[in-house]
């Protein structure tokens, strides 16, 4: 890896874009400690004393903002609004047929992207004085309301634009580059955390939480690794076409399926879809048995709840179908196939459709499972193993290692452009 490291050193571009995405990184962690102005910090500064929990939507914000959100600085909102926007446009495009037209031209693209950055504005302000509001921890008069929408939202603003810069002057991958950089100070600062309190105590249990927590973190980036590495490859056949007095194709190839092709969005969804209802709950009535009945069985807060276990697990399973019935259609993969010239040995015709489409069902319930468990590894660690201050769960471990992956793939394929062979496995 050091021999990796310095033969990547010794280019002068690829060095000022490494320098380059680390100095935005750093300015998007400095903009992070800036109070927002309308936040009342004296009970900020009570809740943090207390350690009292936030409602259960927004654990994953904080875990994403790389605790922003949890002190009320400028970047509470962080990206998380521009994920949400993403998301909301990218089932509008396959809901309506403009926005899908549009999807399929260059311009088109460009202007989904604008309209996704006004989405993405109005829906941080929106989620900023709606959020706050909900904690109290808003100061009194309509001023502060204003003040929280529009420096949250500028805070918004500010992290998408230097995930833009990255992946313009950078080494790419901006947007995911500033979740990776929160969810890895989430990390951090939860270990550091559990080490304080296991010193400062000196009890037995403290140090055995802290190494059970180490192990588990490294267990599942090893776990998640292999997993997102793997791929299932189709053979592929593409036959000669002339045109003119060239000679195209003629050749055996494969076409590269991932394992676990659906990412991180059945859990996000998952998550989402369960913490809903408490939210609301605890918006009009903490107090009702409604709000204390989704506390218990539809949090994860406690590490008891079979029935938050179950329910994840079965709508973590159902979302990794939807998703990737969504994001990948065997028809219009086999009509680019066909496109091609190319076959899939054994394969004819309509057969190419369904065999690619039971490839992917295979797939998917291979993916759906393996989230499922992924997922509930925390709140067993919870519940069996009475370990606690977990600082990170299923979603940002597969988050960190997707992007740290890709990441490592973009140099890589740096470094390939200027000819020089490069040993990455060791960074794998």
């Amino acid at each position: 890896m050091i021999e990796s490291i310095r033969k990547m050193w010794k280019i002068g571009e690829l060095r000022k874009k490494i320098l380059y995405t680390f100095f935005m990184l750093v300015l998007f962690r400095l903009v992070g400690v800036i109070p927002a102005p309308g936040v009342d910090a004296v009970k900020v500064m009570e809740a943090m004393k207390q350690n009292a929990s936030t409602l259960p939507l927004l654990e994953l914000v904080n875990m994403m903002t790389g605790n922003n959100f949890e002190q009320m600085t400028l970047m509470a909102m962080g990206i998380t609004p521009y994920i949400n926007a993403s998301i909301i446009m990218q089932l509008l495009t396959i809901a309506i047929p403009a926005l899908e037209r549009l999807s399929k031209e260059e311009d088109g693209r460009q202007k989904i992207n604008r309209i996704t950055r006004y989405v993405t504005i109005g829906l941080a302000a929106l989620q900023a004085i709606g959020l706050v509001r909900s904690l109290g921890f808003i100061k009194a008069g309509w001023l502060n309301y204003v003040l929280v929408g529009v420096s949250m939202a500028g805070g918004t603003a500010l992290a998408m634009w230097i995930g833009e810069r990255i992946t313009e002057k950078g080494i790419g991958n901006g947007i995911s580059l500033l979740i990776f950089a929160g969810i890895i100070s989430n990390i951090f600062n939860g270990i550091v955390k559990n080490f304080r309190t296991a010193s400062t105590t000196g009890l037995t249990s403290a140090w055995i939480n802290l190494v059970v927590v180490l192990a588990t973190c490294i267990l599942m980036t090893v776990v998640v690794t292999f997993v997102e590495l793997g791929e299932r490859r189709i053979p592929l056949q593409i036959a000669k076409q002339v045109k003119g007095r060239r000679v195209y194709g003629g050749q055996n190839t494969h076409m590269g399926l991932k394992v676990v092709s659906v990412g991180v969005l059945p859990l996000i969804f998952a998550y989402s879809f369960l913490a809903f209802p408490g939210t609301i709950a605890q918006l009009i009535d903490k107090n009702s048995g409604f709000a204390k009945w989704c506390e218990q069985n539809l949090s994860n807060n406690n590490g008891i709840s079979y029935v938050y276990l179950i329910l994840s697990s079965l709508l973590i399973i159902a979302f990794t179908f939807f998703y990737s019935s969504i994001s990948f259609d065997p028809k219009q993969q086999a009509e680019q196939l066909q496109q091609q010239g190319a076959v899939i040995p054994g394969q004819r015709g309509k057969n190419i459709r369904q065999y690619l489409q039971n490839i992917m069902n295979r797939l998917n319930l291979f993916a759906a499972f393996f989230l499922a468990i992924l997922a509930a590894i925390p709140t067993l660690l919870m519940k069996w193993a009475g370990v606690t201050n977990i600082p990170f769960a299923a979603s940002s471990i597969l988050i960190a290692v997707s992007v740290a992956l890709e990441t490592v793939r973009t140099i890589q394929g740096e470094m390939s452009v200027r000819g020089i062979d490069m040993d990455m496995d060791g960074f794998m």
